[in-house]
C-alpha cells in the first residue's frame, strides 16, 4: 500500500475551546474520497479545518506528502459557506445595502473568477453551471445559489490536490446539485483530485464518496466504507439521536389587526440595470395562509423578499400592499419589519461581531443586524424559551462566531420566531442541519401553522422538506435576459 498522502497521529489542537475528546488520528490514502458525516457542532469543520493546517497542534504531527511546489493553501483547498464574503465583501455592508449598493462599488462576477489563478478548465465550469449569463453582473446582485456556484468555480479553476466543500449543496437547485455531484465523480476519475465532504445529514452523501469518518460529540470515530456506514443502522442512530422536543406555548401579543390580505401583488417588475429578475408577477396571500415558494436558483426568490421585507428600494416603484396596506403611503422599514419575522442563510455572513447568541436572539425584536438596544426582561426570557425550542439553550453565553454553521442557522431561526410574527418567512430553513434538527424545526414550523391567522412563507430547492399543512405553491421561473 502507497503512503498516505495525509498522515496525522495523535492530534490534539492548541486552542482548548476546539479540542476533540481524544487524540486524532487520520489517514488520506490515494484514490479515497470521503464524506465526514456528524450531526450540528460535532466538530466537523474543525476537523476539516485540521486537516487543511489551519489551526496549531499543541501535541501530535500532521505530515503531507503531497506533490507539488505550490503552498499547502493551493493543494488544499477549502470552499465554505463562509467563504462567501470574500465575494460580496458583506462586512462592510449591511443587508438592506445589497439591494441600495451601485454597481460600481462592487466587482463583476467576471472580474472575481478572472482576477487570479489558472484559466485551466475555467470556460468549461462556467459551461458546465450555466452561468454564462451571470458574467457581467454585479456580484452583489446575485442570489445566494448563484454566489455559491462562483464560489465553486473560483476555487476548482486552481486544480488542488484535496479539495475540501463544506456543505456543498446548500443553496443549490435540483439541477445543480446534479450538475455538482457529476462534475465531482468527473474530477474524481482523472485521479488529479481527491475530495472530502463535510455534510451533517448522510443522505447528501454522493456516488463519488468512498469512505465516511464519523464524528459524535467531538470525537472522530473510525473511517469506514460507505457501504459499512449505511449497514450500521445503530451508529447512525447514535450520532443522530432524536431528542425530545419541548415546545413551549409562545408568548401572544395582543393585535388588533384588521386585514384580510397580508400581501398582494399586482404586475411587480425589477430590473437592476439590464438584467430583469421579476417580470409580471402577480400574488396574492391571504390573513393566515402558508406558501412554499420556489424556482430555480437566479429565478428572484431573494429579490422578492426583499420586496416584501422592505430590503430593496424598488419596492415604492412597484404596486403591493402588506397587511391590507399600500407600500409607499407613509410606513417606516421599521414599521413593516415589525411585523415579519425573517430567517434565511444569507443573515449569517452579516453577523460577523463576538456577540453571545442570546443577544442574537434577542435582535430579532428589533431587525437588526445586532443588539443595539436593550431588550426587557421579558423578551430576555421569550429568548431563551424560544433557544429552548431550538435545542440550543446551552449556547446562550457563547459566541456566535465560535459555533458551527448548522448552530448558528438554529440561532436564526430562533431570532426569526422570537416575537411571535403576523408573517413568517423562512428562506430554506433546513439549511445545514442534521436529520435530528431537521425534524425538530419541521415540528416547529408545524406549531407555527396551526396557530390562528399566522402567515408563512417557505422557501426551498427540497420539496420533500415542504411541510405538509402547506397546500399553496407559487413557483418562479428565470426571466429571459
Amino acid at each position: 500500500m502507497p503512503p498516505p498522502l495525509i498522515h496525522i497521529s495523535r492530534a490534539v489542537l492548541r486552542n482548548p475551546e476546539l479540542r476533540f475528546q481524544s487524540a486524532t488520528n487520520f489517514d488520506l490514502y490515494p484514490n479515497q474520497h470521503w464524506a465526514v458525516v456528524g450531526s450540528n457542532g460535532a466538530g466537523k469543520t474543525t476537523f476539516a479545518n485540521l486537516l487543511a493546517g489551519k489551526l496549531p497542534l499543541a501535541e501530535g504531527v500532521i505530515t503531507y506528502n503531497i506533490s507539488g511546489d505550490a503552498p499547502l493553501h493551493e493543494k488544499v483547498k477549502m470552499v465554505s459557506f463562509r467563504n462567501m464574503y470574500g465575494l460580496v465583501d458583506s462586512r462592510h455592508l449591511y443587508y438592506q445595502q445589497r439591494w441600495h449598493s451601485a454597481e460600481e462599488k462592487t466587482p463583476l462576477v467576471r472580474d472575481v473568477i478572472q482576477a487570479s489563478g489558472s484559466e485551466n478548465g475555467l470556460q468549461k465550469l462556467i459551461n458546465l453551471f450555466g452561468v454564462e449569463d451571470l458574467l457581467d453582473k454585479n456580484i452583489i446582485c446575485l442570489s445566494s445559489g448563484e454566489l455559491r456556484k462562483i464560489l465553486i468555480i473560483n476555487e476548482l479553476k486552481t486544480v488542488p490536490k484535496l479539495l475540501i466543500l463544506d456543505n456543498p449543496y446548500i443553496g443549490l437547485d435540483e439541477k445543480s446539485r446534479m450538475l455538482l455531484s457529476d462534475l465531482l465523480a468527473q474530477l474524481a476519475a482523472t485521479g488529479d483530485m481527491q475530495l472530502m465532504l463535510i455534510l451533517p445529514d448522510p443522505s447528501e452523501i454522493p456516488d463519488v464518496v468512498t469512505h465516511v469518518l464519523p464524528i459524535v460529540h467531538m470525537r472522530c470515530l473510525q473511517g469506514v466504507s460507505v457501504s459499512a456506514f449505511f449497514a450500521d443502522a445503530e451508529l447512525r442512530s447514535l450520532m443522530f439521536a432524536r431528542q425530545q422536543l419541548h415546545i413551549l406555548p409562545p408568548v401572544q401579543e395582543s393585535s388588533d389587526a384588521n386585514y384580510h390580505s397580508a400581501l398582494e401583488m399586482h404586475n411587480i417588475r425589477v430590473r437592476y440595470g439590464d438584467y430583469t429578475i421579476l417580470e409580471d408577477l402577480n400574488w396574492r396571500i391571504n390573513r393566515g395562509e402558508k406558501w412554499a415558494l420556489l424556482g430555480a436558483n437566479g429565478t428572484g426568490k431573494s429579490t422578492l423578499l426583499s420586496l416584501i421585507c422592505g430590503d430593496s428600494p424598488q419596492a415604492y416603484a412597484n404596486d403591493f400592499s402588506l397587511f391590507g396596506k399600500k407600500r409607499g403611503t407613509g410606513e417606516s422599514i421599521w414599521e413593516i419589519k415589525r411585523r415579519i419575522g425573517y430567517a434565511s442563510p444569507e443573515l449569517l455572513l452579516y453577523y460577523r461581531d463576538d456577540i453571545a447568541c442570546l443577544d442574537v436572539v434577542c435582535s430579532g425584536f428589533f431587525d437588526h443586524v445586532g443588539l443595539h438596544r436593550k431588550c426587557t426582561p421579558t423578551q430576555r426570557y421569550a429568548a431563551r424559551q424560544w433557544m429552548e425550542v431550538f435545542g440550543i439553550a446551552r449556547l446562550e453565553e457563547v459566541s456566535f462566531l465560535k459555533i458551527s454553521f448548522g448552530e448558528q442557522h438554529l440561532v436564526m431561526l430562533a431570532r426569526a420566531f422570537v416575537k411571535n410574527p403576523e408573517l413568517l418567512i423562512l428562506d430554506e430553513p433546513m439549511h445545514g442541519l442534521d436529520p435530528s434538527n431537521k425534524a425538530r424545526v419541521m415540528q416547529v414550523i408545524e406549531m407555527f401553522c396551526g396557530q390562528k391567522n399566522k402567515t408563512l412563507i417557505y422557501v426551498t430547492h427540497y420539496l420533500s422538506e415542504v411541510p405538509k399543512s402547506i397546500v399553496r405553491r407559487k413557483n418562479l421561473t428565470k426571466k429571459q435576459r
